[in-house]
C-alpha cells in the first residue's frame, strides 16, 4: 500500500542524511521562508497600522498590496525569476522569497489597516477627549485594539507562505518542494507524497507557534472581546 511506502520513505534513514536529507531540505524551507513572513510583515502591518489610523491612503496602499492576490502565484514567481535574472541575483533563492513576500503582503495589509480604522470609536473618542496625541491614541488605544485580528493575519498569512514555499522547486530552488518536484518527475509516488506529508507537518506546527505567540502578546480581556473579528479575519483570509 501506498501508506506504507510513505512511512518507509520517512523513516528511511538514507533520507535523513546528507545534502539531499530531510533536516537539510527544513532549512532550505526555513531559510526562504522566515525571511519573506518577516519582510512581510515589516512592510505591510506598520503600513496598514498608519493607513488605518489616518483613514487616508488606504485605497493606493491596498491596490498595491492586492498584487500578491490578484495575480497566481506561479505568475509571481515567473515575474520574479525574470527580474532576477536581470539582476543577476541567484535562481535558487529569490524569485521564490519575492513570490512569496508579495503573497503575505494582502492579508497582513488589509487587516492592519482594516483592524485600527474600525477600533471601537467610543474608546478612541474617550482617548482623545482626555487629550491624548494622535500618537499615543495609535499606541495606546487603537493599537491594542486591533492587535488580535493583526496577529491572526499574520498567523494565517504566515501558514500560506510555508505552504506555498515549494513552488520555488519548479524553478530550481530547494525546500521540502524539492521531494515533492523530483518524485513527481521521477514517478516516485512515496517521496512525492513524503514531501507533501513534510509540508503539511511544517505548515501545522507553524500554525501552533503562531497560535501561542497571540496568546502571549494579547491580554486576554482583548482576546474575549476579539474573539469573533478573530475569527472572520481568518475565515477572509
Amino acid at each position: 500500500m501506498i501508506v506504507f511506502e510513505v512511512l518507509r520513505w520517512l523513516v528511511e534513514p538514507a533520507n535523513w542524511a546528507g545534502r539531499q536529507g530531510i533536516p537539510t531540505r527544513l532549512v532550505e524551507h526555513a531559510q526562504v521562508t522566515v525571511p519573506a513572513i518577516l519582510a512581510a510583515a515589516a512592510l505591510a502591518v506598520p503600513t496598514g497600522v498608519v493607513t488605518g489610523h489616518a483613514r487616508r491612503g488606504g485605497t493606493i496602499a491596498a491596490a498595491i498590496a492586492n498584487l500578491g492576490r490578484a495575480v497566481p502565484t506561479l505568475g509571481l514567481l515567473v515575474i520574479a525569476l525574470l527580474i532576477t535574472l536581470a539582476l543577476g541575483l541567484r535562481m535558487e533563492y529569490w524569485p521564490t522569497f519575492v513570490a512569496l513576500f508579495l503573497v503575505g503582503l494582502h492579508p497582513m495589509f488589509t487587516n492592519a489597516y482594516t483592524a485600527v480604522r474600525d477600533a471601537d470609536p467610543a474608546a478612541v473618542e474617550a482617548a482623545r477627549g482626555m487629550g491624548l496625541r494622535e500618537r499615543d491614541v495609535l499606541l495606546h488605544v487603537e493599537l491594542p485594539l486591533a492587535s488580535p485580528v493583526i496577529l491572526a493575519a499574520v498567523r494565517v498569512a504566515a501558514v500560506q507562505i510555508v505552504a506555498t514555499a515549494p513552488i520555488g522547486a519548479l524553478v530550481a530552488g530547494g525546500g521540502l518542494g524539492r521531494y515533492v518536484i523530483d518524485g513527481f518527475y521521477q514517478r516516485d509516488f512515496a517521496e512525492m507524497l513524503g514531501g507533501i506529508a513534510l509540508i503539511a507537518v511544517v505548515a501545522l506546527v507553524t500554525e501552533r507557534l503562531f497560535d501561542l505567540l497571540e496568546r502571549a502578546a494579547v491580554p486576554t480581556g482583548i482576546q474575549r472581546t476579539s474573539a469573533g473579528s478573530v475569527a472572520q479575519t481568518a475565515r477572509a483570509v
